[in-house]
Parts: C-alpha cells; structure tokens; sequence
C-alpha cells in the first residue's frame, strides 16, 4: 500500500514539474510598426499597404530567455491590434474589412490576422483574428515585413497613422536542458 501511495506522489509531483518546465520554455515576444493610410483612397476601392520592414531581434530575445533559435519549438502570433494614431478623431469605420499578411526574404507570403467585417461604429482599435500557423522560419529571419490588404467602403478625406501591436507566442527549450 505505501508503495502505491509513494509512486502515485512521485507521479503527481512529476507531472507537476512538467508543467512548471513547459512554463519557463514559453514566452512571448512583442512587435509593434506603423503605416499610413492615404486620405486620397476613394470608396469601395481595394488597397493594398505595406509596413516598413521590422527588425526582429530574434537571437538577442532568445538569448535575454536563456535559449538559442535551434532550441524553439514553435513561434504562432497570438494577438494583433491596429490602432489609429491620427487623426484624434479617427476610427475604422471606412474599411469593410482586411486581410494582414506576413512576408520575410526567401520565404512566401502567408496570411497571419483578418477581420472579416468590420462594424459600422468599431472605434479607433481592432483586435484581428490570428492564423495558428508556425511561424518561426520567418521570425528567425533578420526582419519581416507586413502588407494589408483591404477595401474601403466610405471615402476618407485625411492621412490615418495606424499603429500595428503584434505579440508572438515562443515554445522554446530552456539552454542545457
């Protein structure tokens, strides 16, 4: 009977440790970029913008997480944001809808976040959908670049700053483990 209780607390304690080791191998790593919409786009046109190229870090964020990029298991974007940085009183509400895609060199372009429609009252910030592809082939690269692709369904009279928040989940193996 104690032998049953004594391996039963080891297998509990094991499991346990797992977990808090697939904690520590995970982490996330934040980018953030802007581009601009022309005031100059007219309605219910198809407009396709691209940011300018994000550095990525990757070897020095892997290294400040006590890993390397050959110890990453995967790399999915979690969570993208757009908001609009001017003007003051900007929203959304001039899009019927997007489509964000991520590119790095020598790699094909993939779909990485949407939002298929767009309220007519959405406010100054969206939250997009995210793809669940890895993408750790891209985030490895030097840096990697963003294009939106959308259509308007009013006209817009100025420039629209938006600002692009994106956070990338890492599971990633710990050095020496």
């Amino acid at each position: 009977m104690n032998k049953r209780i004594t391996i039963t607390l080891l297998l509990v304690l094991s499991l346990a440790s797992c977990e808090q080791v697939d904690e520590l191998t995970q982490f996330e790593m934040d980018y953030t970029t802007s581009f601009t919409i022309p005031g100059t786009i007219g309605m219910d046109v198809p407009f396709d913008l691209h940011t300018p190229e994000i550095q990525t870090n990757s070897e020095e964020k892997f290294s400040g997480q006590d890993t390397r990029k050959d110890l990453v298991e995967e790399i999915v974007l979690q969570e993208m944001n757009l908001s609009i940085q001017s003007p003051s009183d900007g929203d959304f509400s001039f899009l019927n809808g997007l489509t964000i895609y991520l590119s790095a060199e020598g790699m094909e372009e993939i779909k990485v976040a949407w939002k298929d429609s767009i309220p007519e009252n959405p406010g100054s910030t969206l939250q997009l959908e995210t793809a669940t592809a890895d993408l750790k082939d891209y985030i490895f690269k030097d840096q990697f670049q963003l294009r939106l692709q959308s259509r308007t369904d009013e006209i817009i009279d100025q420039d629209h700053e938006v600002r692009v928040e994106s956070v990338f989940f890492v599971d990633a193996e710990i050095l020496g483990q």
